[in-house]
């Protein structure tokens, strides 16, 4: 079988003047990042910061190799 990389989401936080937070939290599903976000903008957001959610790549696969 051939391994399959898992993308794990970060919630990405940019500032006005150009800086960039990744937040300690990971999400296993885009749609937990979203729907995050959604529940952060219900509240009135500083201007000129944004949030985003950035996929990366697991160091695990899932053919049950655990090297």
């Amino acid at each position: 079988m051939t391994p399959t990389a898992v993308l794990i989401w970060y919630l990405v936080i940019a500032g006005p003047q150009g800086g960039i937070v990744v937040l300690p939290s990971t999400f296993d599903k885009r749609e937990q990042c979203t729907a995050a976000i959604a529940e952060y903008q219900k509240q009135p957001t500083p201007a000129g910061w944004s949030l985003q959610c950035i996929p990366s790549a697991s160091p695990l696969t899932d053919n049950g190799s655990a090297e």
